[in-house]
C-alpha cells in the first residue's frame, strides 16, 4: 500500500476549532509583537497579542492597529492577573520601601560587573508596578474594543469571563494543572489551553504529554475544546497534540526566531545556540517561576550568596531599568528571554509564513509516516488495549 498523498493527509489538517473560531490551521501563535501576530493571522493562523506589557491607554490603539492590519481574519488578546498583586497601584515610594537594600546593592554590582550603561528608553516595566488595578484597567480597554478573543495566562476572575461572553467575545484560559482547568470550566471559559511544564514563561510542573491528554478528558463533557501548550515548535507536535485529543496547539518561542518579530542579534544568537537543556526555571525574572533561556542573569541570582528573588510585582520593579538597559545596548552575557524547551527547533530567522508552511508540511508528512507504519504492521489496536484502569484526571 503507497503512503497516503498530501491531499489524502489534508483532513488533519483542521479541527473544529477551526470552523469555530474562523481560521484555517489549528495553529495559536503567541507574541508581545504586532507583526508577528498579524503575519500569523494572514498565514491562516490565529494570532493572540500579549497586551499585559502595555498601557492601558494604548491598548485600544494596539489593537486598532491589529483590526485594521488583518482585515475580517479573528485574533485574540492575552491579559494575565497573578494571585498576590497588590490592589492598587503602589507609588515608587511605596515600591522603594519594600525592596531591601542588600537586593539594591546586588543589581547595582551586577551593573557594574557588566558595564552596562544606562538605559535611555521606558519600558512597561520602567514606567508600570503590576496590581489588581492596572489589570482592571487594562480589561477595561480591552473589553471596549471590537477583538473577537480574550485568553489568559494566570488566572481569569469569573466577572471577567461573565463581561467579555456577554459582549460576544470567546474566553480562553492557560491552565497548567487539572484543578485549574475545572475552574476555568466553572467559570465559563470557551476555550482551554493545557499548556505544559515545557513552556516559556511563567509555567507549571505537569509535562505536556501528561497534562493534555488530562485536561481533555476533564473538559470533554463541557464540549470545551482543549489546545496543547508547552514545548511544541514542529508540525509533528501538533499532530501528536491532535493524537491526545487537543483541537490544535499554542506556539510562543517558536516566533522569537520570526523576522517579525525584530530579535536582536545578540539574543537572536543566544537561542539559536541554546537547546532544550539550555533553559531554566528560575523566580529572577518577574518573582514567579517563569522559564527563560539560561544566561548570566539567570545564573548571578542562582550562586552562593545571591539574595533570593522578590516576589511579584517587586522583582520587576527592582530590575526592570537594568533589564531595560541590558536589552537596549545588546549586553551579550546578560541577555535572555522567556523561552521554551521548543527552543531546540529554532534554528534561525525565518519569516511566519515559512514558519507555518513548515509546520503543515511536518504534520503531513508525520500523518504519511503513521499511516505507512499502521499499513506495513497489516493490524490495528488490540481490542483490550485498555488502560490499568486508574483515572489521571481523578485520582488524586
Amino acid at each position: 500500500m503507497t503512503a497516503p498523498t498530501a491531499d489524502a493527509a489534508a483532513p488533519i489538517l483542521r479541527t473544529p476549532v477551526c470552523e469555530r473560531l474562523g481560521i484555517r490551521w489549528p495553529i495559536f501563535g503567541f507574541s508581545h509583537e504586532i507583526d508577528v501576530v498579524v503575519a500569523i493571522c494572514r498565514a491562516g493562523g490565529f494570532g493572540v497579542f500579549g497586551v499585559a506589557r502595555e498601557d492601558p491607554k494604548h491598548i485600544p490603539e494596539l489593537i486598532a492597529r491589529l483590526r485594521t492590519a488583518v482585515g475580517d481574519a479573528p485574533f485574540g488578546v492575552d491579559l494575565m492577573l497573578p494571585a498576590g498583586m497588590p490592589d492598587r497601584t503602589p507609588t515608587r515610594e511605596e515600591v522603594d520601601a519594600r525592596i531591601p537594600e542588600q537586593h539594591k546593592a546586588f543589581v547595582e554590582r551586577l551593573r557594574e560587573k557588566y558595564e552596562v550603561p544606562p538605559a535611555t528608553r521606558q519600558t512597561f516595566f520602567t514606567s508600570f508596578v503590576r496590581s489588581r488595578q492596572l489589570f482592571d484597567e487594562q480589561v477595561e480597554a480591552v473589553l471596549a474594543s471590537e477583538v473577537p478573543l480574550i485568553a489568559t495566562a494566570v488566572g481569569l476572575p469569573p466577572e471577567v469571563i461573565a463581561r467579555a461572553k456577554a459582549a460576544g467575545k470567546v474566553t480562553l484560559s492557560l491552565i497548567g494543572t487539572p484543578k485549574h482547568a475545572r475552574a476555568a470550566l466553572a467559570a465559563g471559559a470557551d476555550i482551554l489551553v493545557a499548556q505544559g511544564y515545557d513552556a516559556g514563561g511563567h509555567t507549571g510542573t505537569i509535562g505536556t504529554l501528561s497534562l493534555v491528554p488530562q485536561i481533555v478528558e476533564i473538559a470533554a463533557p463541557w464540549g470545551v475544546p482543549v489546545i496543547a501548550a508547552g514545548g511544541i515548535a514542529t508540525g509533528v507536535q501538533i499532530l501528536a497534540a491532535i493524537a491526545m485529543g487537543a483541537q490544535g496547539a499554542w506556539l510562543g518561542t517558536v516566533w522569537l526566531g520570526a523576522r517579525e518579530n525584530h530579535t536582536h542579534r545578540a539574543l537572536l544568537d543566544k537561542l539559536v545556540a541554546a537547546g532544550s537543556e539550555d533553559t531554566v526555571i528560575t523566580r529572577a525574572h518577574s518573582g514567579k517561576p517563569c522559564r527563560v533561556v539560561r544566561s548570566a542573569w539567570s545564573e548571578e541570582w542562582a550562586a552562593p550568596g545571591a539574595p533570593a528573588p522578590l516576589p511579584m510585582p517587586y522583582q520587576h520593579a527592582l530590575t526592570g531599568e537594568l533589564l531595560a538597559a541590558i536589552e537596549e545596548h545588546d549586553v551579550k552575557p546578560l541577555v535572555y528571554e522567556a523561552a521554551g524547551q521548543s527552543v531546540a527547533w529554532l534554528t534561525g530567522e525565518r519569516s511566519v509564513a515559512q514558519i507555518i508552511d513548515a509546520l503543515l508540511d511536518e504534520m503531513r508528512d508525520g500523518w504519511s509516516r503513521m499511516s505507512g507504519l499502521a499499513a506495513r504492521s497489516g493490524a490495528g489496536a488490540p481490542a483490550d488495549a485498555h488502560s490499568t484502569g486508574k483515572n489521571p484526571s481523578t485520582d488524586r
